[in-house]
């Protein structure tokens, strides 16, 4: 029985490596077409890459936004959550499916939405209403780590820290801010990698020569397929393992996976 389970947990891994493992093999594969086995090793498409101008500002962008998204989808998913799970707010649980919404909702019908309100309201495309859309879609990524963290917090640690001459925000600072940590930490990978990698919403939103790392690879390959936009993809890959990384570094995998 354990190795048939064994077995099958392979066959499921094996089938989510391999599309990885094929970008690898085309992006290190000198010639401009998809080979398998390739007929040797080499870094041209990466050069191609990195001194692309169009690739270049499109990474930039991806990357300002992703932190942009994740600083304000970070202190707004927190913060929410808090207010969601300890007020006395009416319709608290409509409030929380509302915010969660966008998780459950096909992110082409949010990005086409976005793209009306900006039309109708005159604010048009631009990097503004570009961020907003990013943090709509990676908000509630955060909301549900940090809602799954404080659903187990004892409030009687608060009460202590209040009780032994704490401020409010002292309390929250010293005692609740590191107990949530890997909730926080956890929203704020997901809100990154869904910034990083946010193609509908892009899409949608976009200004003409503002285009995020996701648009450029898909304008690029209406024109041209090469081994560059593996590179790119091999790029944004090793991105979030490095980010993966960071994690087990700072709170652990296993504090990760209790999420």
């Amino acid at each position: 029985m354990r190795a048939a389970f064994l077995s099958v947990c392979g066959l499921v891994l094996a089938f989510l490596l391999l599309p990885v493992l094929i970008v690898l093999c085309f992006a290190v594969n000198p010639d401009p077409f998809l080979a398998f086995p390739p007929s040797g090793v080499s870094t041209r498409w990466f050069v191609k890459f990195v001194t692309s101008r169009d690739f270049m500002a499109a990474f930039g962008l991806s990357l300002t936004l992703g932190v942009a998204t994740v600083l304000i989808a970070g202190t707004m998913g927190t913060l929410a959550s808090l207010a969601l799970l300890r007020s006395s707010l009416p319709g608290r649980r409509a409030l929380t499916g509302l915010f969660l919404s966008p998780i459950v909702l096909p992110t082409i019908l949010t990005g086409f939405a976005l793209f009306q309100l900006a039309m109708v309201s005159g604010v048009g495309r631009n990097p503004w209403i570009l961020l907003a859309g990013h943090v709509v879609v990676a908000t509630p990524y955060v909301m549900r780590t940090v809602l799954a963290v404080l659903a187990n917090f004892d409030r009687s640690l608060e009460e202590a820290a209040r009780g032994l001459g704490a401020t409010p925000a002292q309390a929250f600072r010293e005692v609740t801010l590191p107990l949530i940590r890997p909730g926080v930490i956890a929203g704020c990978l997901f809100a990154f990698i869904v910034s990083f990698d946010q193609f509908p919403v892009s899409l949608f939103l976009v200004s003409p020569g503002n285009e995020t790392l996701p648009i450029a690879m898909f304008n690029y390959l209406r024109f041209d397929f090469d081994g560059t936009i593996a590179a790119a993809s091999t790029v944004s890959i090793l991105l979030a393992v490095a980010l993966v990384l960071g994690i087990e570094r700072t709170i652990g995998l296993q504090e990760y996976a209790k999420l």
